[in-house]
C-alpha cells in the first residue's frame, strides 16, 4: 500500500523542521552590531608602488566602497565613522616565473599589495594594520598591456574580499 504525502503534512513537517533549528546565518558574512555601529569612513587608497598603473588607485578605492555598500547597512561618511578604513597600494610588481628551455620566462606573476589600517571606534580592540597581497600569473607570450585590466580586476576582487572579511566578517 502506497502512502501519499499530502501538502499539509509536508508543510507541517517543514515548519517543525524550520523552528527546531536554532542556527542563524548571515549571507553577507558581516558580523556587525548595527545597534552600535552605523557608519563607515573609507579613505581613498593612494598608489605608492614603484610601478604605477594609473587606474588602480581609483578602481581599488571604489571597489572597497562598493563591497561595504552592497553587503552592509552601514552609512558611508567622509570621516569620523564608527569604522574607519584607510591605506595605500604599496606594491604593483612583475616577477618572471618558470624559465623555459630557451632560458626565457614562460610565465610572469603580477603582484599587488595593499597596506590597510582599520579602526573600530566602537570596539578599539579590533583595530589593526595589515598588508594584503594577491597575485595572478599570465603567460609570457602575452604582454602586460594585453592582460593588465583583467588581472587588476581579479586581484582587486580578491584583495577587497580579504579586507572585508578581516574588518567586518571577523573571519
Amino acid at each position: 500500500m502506497k502512502k501519499n504525502i499530502t501538502p499539509i503534512t509536508l508543510f507541517i513537517f517543514s515548519y517543525l523542521l524550520a523552528i527546531s533549528c536554532s542556527v542563524s546565518y548571515k549571507f553577507n558574512g558581516a558580523s556587525i552590531d548595527y545597534s552600535k555601529v552605523k557608519t563607515v569612513a573609507i579613505a581613498d587608497f593612494q598608489n605608492y608602488a614603484t610601478l604605477v598603473y594609473p587606474p588602480l588607485a581609483e578602481y581599488f578605492s571604489e571597489q572597497v566602497r562598493d563591497i561595504f555598500s552592497k553587503q552592509t547597512r552601514l552609512t558611508q561618511v567622509r570621516r569620523d565613522g564608527d569604522l574607519s578604513l584607510e591605506g595605500e597600494i604599496v606594491e604593483y610588481s612583475l616577477q618572471p616565473l618558470s624559465i623555459g628551455a630557451d632560458a626565457l620566462a614562460a610565465e610572469t606573476r603580477l603582484t599587488i599589495t595593499v597596506r590597510v589600517r582599520f579602526a573600530n571606534n566602537v570596539n578599539p580592540s579590533e583595530d589593526f594594520e595589515h598588508s594584503f597581497s594577491a597575485t595572478r600569473n599570465f603567460p609570457s607570450t602575452s604582454t602586460l598591456n594585453d592582460v593588465q585590466d583583467q588581472l587588476m580586476q581579479e586581484i582587486t576582487e580578491e584583495l577587497v574580499d580579504n579586507i572585508y572579511n578581516a574588518t567586518v566578517a571577523n573571519w
